[in-house]
């Protein structure tokens, strides 16, 4: 195995099909781990590698996140293939959460997209660095300066130009390699031919200027060639490439690409651009918690002869069982080891069976070493636990979690599929953070919840494929939300006194709003002084404010946004308990709720429409029939598109009357946004239809109980 430095774990992220799973397959290609290219809706039926699902080769999207090996150039290159569509969002989050570097994809027709964005935030929340890598430059209208353009402007990154196109459109040939200056060529029948020659003459003088645009703009981001470059000396193609380097690494630039996946051309030298750009394991700081000392923040070395620490960032139901994805940042780990799992009460495990993942096929190995991914059987742990050899005591920060934004009513069609149905919600609520399951006690239904209608509508699919249960999904319901407009002070006493020991405590304080994209939606402010309440029934005040945030009075549905102060209370020496100040928290809090003016909030999300011109008209008065508002519309080569804000209630059914206003030719994506409030004809609606159906409920509990 290659040393350390020699090693890259990197990811390909992009917006729905920019190609990335075409591009995972040329590498597999020229890395010499297939032998034969098959594309994601090959007509061999095959499709490609990395999407080993039947689902996936069938929808021709990626639905899991799949790994592999591969060398290139003396190089270790682990890579992660993301899902595209924001259903699967949690896929490319776990993915970035432990990987050095990424590879961002996009169109060279549509360019930046709004999955794109979503891509970049949660690069930027990991802090990966990437190269961008322009595909699609042989489809009509592609434009590779439009896109860089778009990377400055919509992603405010910097990009550098590391290449100009050779021709365009359906006369793109290859790229000129502004470090080394000289023209790439791709011959053969699969481009695996690399050819260098002259830069041809009517591009000599655009080359010469794009060279000393990208030396001029890598000396703005690097001390070193900028020393160089104010002293007029000459510079070398090994100085500007340690420049970049050093650049990228830092998060100061992003070295942009250009190629066709589908066309065979480019790839090679975006490997080479890996090698040259990415980090290396020991390039990148990453920490853990130290356990024993007050979660006192670590900093993990990438060496082999530390303790050992790793993270299990994805799980997956195997044909062996539990195989859990693990990237070893530091220290190594070998087959028959005992490791100890420090976030589930140090349990200590013995690794039965260590395998490198090559997308849905393994190789077993012995061992492991910082800067590895690899996968382990039989090991029982959630996602996101992290493991050490016992002699640390070390827990590292889990990958960012969405909330849910939609939910269904589901049931078995035939009662005798009732076991594998609890088995397979049991299976993918355990291999998914996002997919969510719970019991509705008052109408008794199992409701799942996730991040689309698509999402949920492979894992029904999914159940009656590798479970042999047909599912009945009820009606989509969004993921209201709760929340107050205004401050409101509580005072409350809750006294019980029944013989015995009774309960006493008295909390005041009071609610306020916090804005709505507040990480945790709720803050919980101790005020206390004097000791009003004891410090040990402080935590109970917490865990009251908790319990009735679950459910709201208004529709139900959970409340966030609030900040919850005590100020000052009431103890008894004798009757005062945990559960008294959990009472007293709980009422407090719903005594001031109803004065602190509580609206509704519903998810609101960014639809990108595209479609032909001649459909602009159509495509916008349906956002607008939706309670739509149009962020912008833009013109391109071939056609318009459309990006709005749209209320999630109002997008069911969106794609079937979008394919019938525009013949079939338009297309959308949307992801969530953002919570915004509820307007008030819709909320007084929904109030008064909870309000009736709670009565309704109470009125049968009531005839119940009597009869």
């Amino acid at each position: 195995m290659p040393s350390i430095e020699k090693v890259r774990n990197i990811g390909i992220s992009a917006h729905i099909d920019s190609g990335k799973t075409t591009l995972s397959e040329r590498i597999l290609y020229y890395t010499g781990k297939i032998h034969k290219i098959e594309e994601v809706k090959g007509r061999s039926g095959v499709g490609a590698t990395m999407d080993f699902m039947d689902l996936e080769r069938e929808k021709g999207i990626t639905i899991q996140s799949a790994a592999t090996s591969a060398e290139w150039d003396g190089h270790s290159i682990n890579l992660i293939d993301t899902p595209g569509h924001v259903d699967f969002t949690i896929e490319v989050e776990r993915a970035l959460r432990v990987l050095d570097g990424a590879v961002l994809v996009l169109c060279g027709v549509a360019g930046v997209q709004s999955q794109s964005y979503t891509v970049d935030r949660q690069m930027r929340r990991y802090k990966v660095p990437r190269l961008a890598f322009i595909n699609k430059l042989d489809r009509s209208g592609a434009n590779a300066e439009r896109v860089t353009a778009q990377l400055k402007e919509k992603l405010a990154l910097y990009p550098i130009a590391v290449q100009i196109p050779i021709g365009a459109e359906d006369r793109f040939e290859g790229v000129v390699d502004l470090v080394g200056m000289q023209a790439v060529y791709f011959d053969g029948e699969n481009g695996e031919d690399v050819r260098t020659a002259e830069i041809p003459a009517e591009l000599a003088e655009a080359a010469k200027q794009a060279r000393a645009r990208l030396i001029e703009q890598v000396a703005d981001v690097d001390d070193v060639l900028a020393e160089k470059f104010l002293a007029e000396r000459p510079i070398a193609a090994e100085d500007l490439v340690a420049a970049i380097r050093r650049a990228t690494v830092a998060f100061r630039a992003t070295p942009v690409f250009l190629g066709s996946a589908y066309k065979n051309k480019g790839v090679q030298l975006l490997l080479d651009g890996i090698n040259a750009y990415l980090p290396n394991p020991t390039e990148v700081a990453n920490h853990a918690l130290d356990q024993n000392r007050n979660e006192e923040s670590v900093t993990l070395t990438s060496d082999a002869n530390q303790p050992f620490v790793g993270l299990a960032f994805k799980l997956e139901d195997g044909r062996y069982g539990q195989l859990t994805y693990m990237r070893v940042y530091q220290g190594k780990v070998g087959k028959g080891d005992f490791i100890v799992n420090c976030s589930a009460n140090q349990r200590r495990i013995k690794v039965p069976r260590l395998v490198r993942m090559h997308a849905d096929e393994m190789e077993d190995i012995d061992s492991a070493e910082a800067g590895d991914i690899v996968a382990l059987f039989g090991v029982d742990c959630a996602s996101g636990d992290t493991f050490t050899d016992g002699r640390l005591n070390y827990t590292m920060t889990s990958m960012h979690v969405p909330d849910a934004v939609i939910a269904l009513a589901v049931e078995p069609k035939e009662k005798k599929a009732a076991a594998n149905f609890s088995k397979a919600l049991g299976r993918f609520t355990k291999e998914d953070p996002t997919f969510r399951v719970h019991r509705d006690e008052e109408s008794g239904q199992t409701i799942i919840s996730g991040m689309g209608e698509l999402h949920l509508e492979i894992y029904i699919e999914r159940m009656k494929r590798e479970y042999n249960c047909a599912v009945v999904p009820g009606r989509p319901q969004v993921k209201y939300r709760e929340t107050i407009t205004a401050r409101a002070d509580f005072s409350y006493t809750h006294k019980k006194q029944t013989g015995g020991s009774g309960q006493y405590g008295k909390v005041a304080g009071f609610l306020e709003p916090l804005p709505h994209d507040h990480p945790t939606g709720y803050e919980f402010v101790d005020d206390i002084v004097g000791g009003a309440i004891p410090r040990e029934f402080i935590p109970a005040c917490d865990k009251g404010f908790h319990e009735a945030m679950k459910k709201g009075p208004l529709i139900g549905f959970p409340i966030v946004g609030v900040r919850c102060t005590i100020d000052d209370g009431q103890s008894h020496p004798v009757d005062s308990s945990e559960i008294a100040f959990r009472t007293a928290a709980l009422m407090g809090f719903r005594e001031a709720y109803s004065k602190a003016k509580p609206t509704i909030l519903e998810p609101m999300m960014l639809v990108e429409v595209q479609s032909p011109e001649e459909f602009q008209g159509a495509v916008i008065a349906q956002i607008n029939q939706r309670r739509g508002a149009i962020l912008s519309t833009e013109k391109h080569e071939t056609g318009v598109r459309a990006l709005a804000e749209v209320p999630l209630a109002d997008m069911f059914g969106y794609s079937t009357d979008l394919r019938s206003a525009t013949q079939g030719k338009g297309e959308f994506s949307m992801e969530f946004r953002r919570y915004a409030e509820l307007p008030k004809q819709q909320r007084e609606a929904m109030i008064l239809e909870f309000r009736t159906k709670r009565d309704k409920e109470s009125g049968a509990q009531a005839k119940r109980a009597a009869g």
